[in-house]
């Protein structure tokens, strides 16, 4: 399933572009601080395994104003690269693959 354009970004990583997606609303529990930040990046062009990366840090606007770091570009396209070298596959279709960045994340409840 693709990525919806509206509220994504490109980014050019090794000479191929991919398109990511912070989902701009928590889910419950990323509200609750009691489940980290997930994003999502596809192949801009070929979309076919979505690759679902789970940071360490809770959702920029968790219900309780704990404090988040914004992803950057350069998080992204490192997390690209780990992927890439752990065997996702953006342009062939299948399950989504997770990335689990979330070492040291801390529930605040």
């Amino acid at each position: 399933m693709a990525l919806v354009k509206k509220g994504s970004r490109l980014i050019n990583v090794d000479g191929t572009t991919y398109r990511w997606r912070l989902r701009g609303r928590p889910t419950y529990d990323q509200g609750l601080v009691h489940w980290p930040l997930t994003y999502a990046v596809e192949h801009a062009d070929n979309p076919g395994t979505t690759l679902v990366i789970t940071t360490n840090q809770p959702h920029p606007t968790n219900w309780f104003g704990t404090p988040s770091s914004p992803v950057l570009p350069s998080q992204v396209a490192a997390a690209i690269r780990t992927a890439l070298t752990q065997g996702w596959t953006a342009e062939s279709p299948g399950s989504p693959f997770h990335l689990d960045q979330s070492a040291g994340f801390v529930s605040s409840h």
